[in-house]
């Protein structure tokens, strides 16, 4: 952001107050300030003191300093005024109002980060995506893949900042912090790539922040969007990825949208149908009765494609001792699980009793 868009303010704020106003970045060099013979100076002790304390304001060599917010997690420049104590402190919010509706009015009309978060997040009317769009020379019709980083557990801002240099081309490549725990990587891709190609981009994602910053993450991939208004549609894919796969692929740390299967159409079902089915399903016991020896197998079972030798072996047990756990399992159920429609619904009422729990536990 060019320092000349907070200048105007600041000479205003300046001669209003009759106490000198400016901006500093983060790094502590004065970029704009009310006595020019300022700009350029450096004041890494300011900065410092800053980033400590960003909500509050802070004194330091005679002067008070407030963090101006953004989108961006990290502050990216700072506000202060001339003076100490308690009127220099409300000046200084002040100022720090003036400014923040300064930089954030500039990030509306000229920052495209700022753009692409607002139509994620349906922040945005589609009408204007086209006007915005325009106005910002910004393409809308080339493939975007919109990959969600979930942090999990300790969050840690440091994250932003290594995404954006694993992703520098601002024109082409977005990352845009949803919330606290959220980080939304969105990237122009060729119109050729595969799921196989995004899957593998997320997963050196995940291992750069696992071994730089020790940060353990989910990532959520959505559809590729063919265009620019298809952006906010594959931002929520991929936020029902990382819950979907939650549910039914809790050892997964990389969920692939379009790779959830049935599960997606049951994490969808109300919980009422999803209740009717396993009623109608097992009429005979319900899925309690079966224990965890027997839900172990018929797992293994289906792993091994309905393969009664294969399953056998893995299960260190004779064939005709799995054809009694099945015969059992039918007997309880009525459902012959070498039987390949039995075996689609035993499946499916597995992963929708699955789903019931989770939900349970949400709830809970």
């Amino acid at each position: 952001m060019s320092s000349r868009i907070f200048q105007s303010v600041v000479d205003q704020l300046t001669a209003a107050s009759q106490s000198c106003v400016g901006v500093i970045d983060a790094e502590g060099t004065v970029i704009s300030a009310g006595e020019s013979a300022l700009i350029g100076e450096r004041w890494t002790e300011a900065a410092a003191a800053v980033a400590a304390m960003p909500e509050s304001p802070v004194a330091v060599d005679g002067r008070t300093f407030m963090a101006l917010k953004g989108w961006n997690p990290t502050f990216g420049f700072i506000a202060f005024v001339s003076g100490t104590g308690e009127y220099a402190n409300s000046l200084c919010r002040m100022a720090q109002v003036s400014l923040n509706f300064t930089k954030s009015y500039y990030e509306e009309k000229h920052d495209k980060g700022t753009f692409v978060k607002n139509i994620i997040t349906d922040n945005i009317l589609p009408g204007d995506i086209y006007i915005r769009a325009k106005e910002l020379h910004f393409q809308t019709d080339v493939p975007r893949a919109v990959f969600l980083v979930r942090q999990r557990g300790r969050t840690d801002v440091a994250v932003v900042e290594l995404l954006q240099t694993m992703f520098p081309d601002q024109q082409q490549e977005f990352v845009v912090s949803v919330n606290e725990t959220d980080i939304a990587v969105v990237r122009q891709v060729a119109p050729d790539t595969s799921a196989d190609e995004l899957t593998h981009l997320a997963k050196t994602i995940e291992e750069r922040l696992k071994t730089e910053l020790f940060t353990r993450t989910t990532i959520g991939i959505g559809t590729v969007a063919e265009h620019l208004r298809e952006l906010a549609d594959s931002y929520k894919e991929a936020q029902v990825a990382i819950e979907v796969g939650k549910v039914f692929d809790t050892d997964k740390t990389v969920i692939n949208y379009e790779n959830l299967g049935i599960g997606r159409l049951i994490y969808q079902l109300p919980t009422t149908l999803c209740e009717i089915f396993l009623s109608e399903v097992f009429k005979k016991n319900s899925i309690e009765s079966l224990d965890q020896e027997t839900l172990f197998t018929i797992n293994m079972f289906f792993e091994n494609s309905l393969n009664v030798s294969e399953t056998s072996r893995k299960l260190f047990v004779h064939r005709n001792t799995l054809v009694y756990r099945l015969e059992k399992i039918k007997k309880l159920t009525g459902l012959d699980l070498r039987e390949f429609d039995d075996a689609i619904i035993f499946k499916v009422a597995l992963m929708v009793k699955k789903y019931l729990a989770s939900r349970e536990n949400r709830m809970g």
